[in-house]
């Protein structure tokens, strides 16, 4: 696996209750957490990877040719941003054909 970023250990204070938000997953949080996911991967050609929030849809981009979506689903999966976005970002992985891991300090790639 490839370090793709570390985590924005920052967008924790953008989680309901302490920030506003009337989205019901946590706009603010996915925002600030998928930001420093739009990186370029340190191989030998350089691959670009892009990460971005449309409504409740989450899209990931790997190079040019792995593309996948994951849908932020409250009733399905949880109430909780925090486990909404990472069955978000794993479904949207498991599409693109990569696969993404999650730690306390960084998020790793494997294309």
């Amino acid at each position: 696996m490839i370090k793709l970023c570390n985590r924005n250990l920052a967008a924790a204070e953008k989680l309901p209750p302490k920030f506003q938000d009337k989205s019901g997953i946590g706009v603010h949080y996915v925002d600030a957490f998928i930001a420093p996911m739009n990186a370029t991967l340190p191989d030998a050609p350089p691959t670009r990877v892009s990460c971005k929030r449309k409504g409740l849809r989450i899209t990931l981009k790997v190079g040019l040719t792995k593309k996948g979506d994951g849908l932020m689903r409250r009733l399905a999966v949880s109430t909780d941003p925090v486990v909404m976005l990472d069955a978000a970002l794993q479904e949207a992985a498991k599409a693109a054909g990569v696969e993404l891991a999650v730690t306390d300090t960084e998020i790793l790639l494997a294309p």
